[in-house]
């Protein structure tokens, strides 16, 4: 029997979890941590099945003949170091790209940007993390000169009177957090009827992609009654009178027939959140994840400042971050323009710095590349990649345009995809590199409040999976590099993060293994070993050289897909409590699977009843992009212009059949929340 202490593969909350490996197979534990108190979602509860699932991948596989055949870990890396040679000296460094996850570990996240850059290179790396937090981090480093999804700790939102929750749903994503916001009055933004929303003192449920006209017009509402704090305005910001010129139009009368939120439910959140002594207001990934989803978060953002909130004791801005290591995965070089410790690729001296640790002259280092959806646009094309490797994500599922994307997939001369289950990316690949999951190996994870985390090994991984730092030494050495620049085990490549991160705006020089062992609870940024960390930003002061925040003159515009005669309804795409990102792991544990075995469509029975539809029917739902097959949910709750589909499921229940290609201009961040649509019967073609 063997029991270590670790946290949840799953969520930014990172649980706190003790896992003991048993004659019988592996038991896990919540512990009193923070975040979770005890506590653990379905998908932790059942997190150690992850383990042992029957096809777990164990050997390289290598596609030969059409068929992907199991070869040993020399002929896997030797073919890939070959092809890559060849590609390179054909077209260039910018012919392979690199796509990481959000999931990976701190220190896999840093070699993995180093890798890209310097053993192959290329500017072209990017991360699935872009399609999750990006809009928030766009606009959380222009208000506030630093992103940093909770700014405090999670336990600070239980002292609150009153949360709003901007198109976040965590009774279902992440459940635990809940416990935390018992206490406060939530008021929910959210087009559908969610099982947060049932919880909330207040639901506001706007059309799919008018939130940020929603924004403004609670900026108005504060402002034109009195609520506004002008001595903190006037102190601690700037730029508020050009934003106050764009909410100045969003009388309540507007907004409302813009979103259809009733004029009084407008006036009520914003007294609401004014009169409250302690108050916070939270974005997710509904606010975000659409073409002016940057300016969206900005305009709630603008409402926070208006009010007050940020950078004071028990009262704030902050976004929930998605993704296990969403936090501190774009902060140390997944991004197409950031460099380790959150420092930006185009600034010189921050390439000197991280150059100098890493031993190579400056000029060595790439600029930017593409960002996620554009890279994987580009594949295959004349100026793109024609070789891709794959850490840690399942694009052919998560990304818009999936049938696109698979299209450009599968025109490359080399996919390598490195991932511990077969995922639908991973059927698409030329070579497959089986890699160790969670409770196999060591690293650290940065949670939701900036919180650094242990992650711990449990077990040794089964066959012949090996570490993907061990994947990434491996490769390097056979392109040239000094094996000694790719550390294979995670402390000393968490010791060089240090020294590249220091002086960053996310500085964890500070912060050990020694440190972590023994129980601190670190926060970044921490520039020394004897520094306490920082749970709470902005109390003194905002990152931005003067200490003020900046309000953002926003102004509301129409998506980027709207609904018309041929495609008359919005639909809206997110999560459910049972599944988990694309579904490759989550759907391969027996529980979950049973709780979510397949996509289905929200409808409102009216809609429902106009397309011919009944309770558990097909549907075809279509957009200009394709068509998803889902069952259909009768939901008297849902707007009768909206549909909502989870985003989990592979084949023809991909729900990114329907998502397009509009991006953010200041963050990429795709549509996923709206797309015009219609709703038929499915009727099954003879063959």
């Amino acid at each position: 029997m063997r029991t270590v202490a670790t946290h949840c593969p799953y969520c930014a909350l990172q649980c706190g979890t003790r896992l003991t490996r048993e004659r019988r197979g592996v038991s896990v534990r919540p512990t009193d941590f923070p975040v979770n108190r005890g506590g653990l979602c379905q998908k932790g509860w059942t997190a150690p099945a992850l383990l042992d699932v029957a096809d777990r991948l164990r050997h390289p596989l290598l596609r030969r003949d059409g068929e992907l055949v199991p070869v040993s870990w020399e002929t896997a890396l030797d073919t890939i170091a070959a092809r890559l040679h060849a590609i390179r000296a054909e077209s260039g460094p910018d012919a392979v790209g690199v796509f990481g996850g959000g999931g990976l570990t701190n220190e896999k996240a840093y070699l993995l940007g180093k890798f890209a850059r310097l053993a192959l290179g290329t500017s072209q790396i990017d991360y699935n993390g872009r399609f999750c937090m990006s809009s928030a981090a766009a606009a959380g480093t222009a208000a506030f000169g630093l992103d940093r999804g909770l700014p405090f700790p999670v336990t600070d939102l239980g002292g609150a009177d009153v949360v709003l929750l901007a198109g976040a749903n965590p009774a279902e994503t992440m459940p635990p957090l809940m416990q935390h916001l018992r206490s406060p009055d939530l008021i929910v933004i959210d087009p559908r009827r969610t099982a947060t929303a049932e919880q909330a003192a207040l639901h506001l449920q706007p059309l799919p992609g008018t939130d940020l006209a929603l924004a403004l017009g609670l900026v108005h509402i504060a402002v034109t009654d009195g609520f506004s704090d002008t001595a903190f305005i006037r102190e601690r910001t700037q730029d508020f009178d050009a934003a106050w010129q764009r909410a100045m139009s969003w009388w309540p009368e507007r907004v409302e027939r813009v979103t259809g939120v009733p004029v009084s439910e407008q006036r009520r959140a914003v007294r609401m959140l004014a009169e409250a002594g302690s108050a916070y207001v939270l974005t997710g990934r509904g606010a975000e994840q659409h073409s002016k989803g940057a300016d969206t978060v900005a305009g709630f953002i603008n409402l926070a400042l208006a009010l007050g909130l940020p950078g004071r004791a028990g009262a704030g801005y902050g976004c929930l971050t998605g993704q296990g290591n969403g936090q501190g995965g774009r902060e140390h070089g997944q991004k197409a323009d950031q460099l380790p410790g959150y420092r930006m690729i185009t600034d010189q001296a921050a390439r000197e710095h991280v150059a100098e640790v890493w031993g190579v002259l400056p000029e060595v280092l790439p600029g930017p590349g593409r960002s996620a959806y554009e890279l994987l646009d580009a594949l295959g094309t004349s100026d793109g990649p024609r070789a891709l490797l794959v850490f840690g994500s399942n694009p052919a599922v998560s990304a818009p345009r999936a049938e696109h994307v698979v299209s450009r997939l599968t025109s490359l001369d080399l996919l390598v995809v490195a991932d511990f289950v077969p995922s639908e990316t991973v059927e698409l690949a030329d070579v497959v590199l089986p890699v160790t999951q969670w409770a196999e190996e060591e690293g650290t994870m940065t949670n939701l409040e900036g919180r650094v985390l242990r992650r711990r090994r449990l077990q040794v991984p089964p066959g012949h999976a090996r570490s993907d730092l061990e994947v990434l030494h491996g490769l390097a050495t056979r392109l040239g590099e000094p094996g000694h620049r790719y550390p294979t085990t995670a402390r000393e490549v968490f010791d060089e993060l240090r020294r590249a991160s220091a002086g960053g705006k996310a500085d964890y020089s500070g912060i050990s293994y020694q440190r972590l062992d023994a129980g601190e609870a670190l926060h970044w940024p921490c520039p020394d070993g004897e520094h306490p960390g920082t749970p709470r930003l902005f109390l003194d002061g905002f990152a931005h050289a003067d200490g003020r925040a900046r309000f953002a003159a926003v102004e509301h515009r129409d998506a980027g897909d709207v609904p018309a005669e041929e495609f008359p309804l919005t639909a809206t795409t997110g999560r459910v409590l049972a599944q988990y990102q694309s579904g490759a792991q989550t759907r391969r544990v027996a529980e979950l699977n049973d709780a979510a075995p397949e996509v289905f469509v929200e409808v409102h029975p009216d809609t429902a009843a106009r397309a011919g539809l009944a309770e558990g029917a097909l549907a075809r739902v279509s957009s200009s992009r394709g068509s998803t097959i889902a069952a259909v949910r009768l939901v008297p709750t849902m707007r009768t212009d909206t549909v909502f589909l989870p985003f989990h499921f592979p084949g023809d229940g991909r729900a990114n059949l329907l998502t397009g290609d509009a991006l953010d201009p200041r963050s990429r961040m795709p549509e996923f929340k709206v797309s015009a649509v219609r709703i038929e019967p499915h009727r099954e073609v003879a063959p």
